[in-house]
């Protein structure tokens, strides 16, 4: 291997993407299939390293596999208008925001069952009577 080509451990370090997720993009081709050297190994280049980078922030933002699909390709397309971008990203926080409506539902309800819990030394728990009869039933 050259200098303008790397290993998949090196590409994983320089990414920050794991190597098997690596092979996990490139086998739902996310990402094109590195070359292989005479040894059978992959040889990825800089532009693959890019394009991880690029993959990564997108999912550390919170984009699903298939947006990141379509944010790849108007990456790749330079005849793209910024307002695809952006009604892309668009769609996302409205996502986030309703996962956030979610999680604050999830965490009231969790507080109101820590509220009704003595949490002293006796067995009697509404927690568990919760989990196990569901918030409507008693026993």
């Amino acid at each position: 291997m050259n200098s303008s080509t790397f290993t998949i451990g090196e590409v994983a370090h320089q990414s920050g993407v794991p190597a098997k997720t690596i092979r996990y993009y490139e086998e739902i081709a996310l990402m094109p299939t590195a070359a292989r050297a005479a040894n059978g190994y992959r040889v990825f280049d800089f532009k693959s390293v890019q394009t991880l980078r690029f993959i990564k922030r997108a999912r550390d933002l919170g984009f699903s596999i298939e947006q990141v699909t379509e944010l790849l390709a108007l990456w790749h397309d330079e005849s793209r208008t910024s307002a695809e971008v952006k009604e892309l990203v668009s769609r996302n926080i409205t996502e986030v925001e309703k996962k956030i409506e979610e999680l604050r539902g999830l965490r009231d309800t969790l507080q109101t069952l820590a509220d009704r819990c003595h949490g002293d030394d006796r067995p009697d728990c509404p927690i568990l009577k919760d989990l196990a009869f569901g918030p409507n039933l008693k026993d």
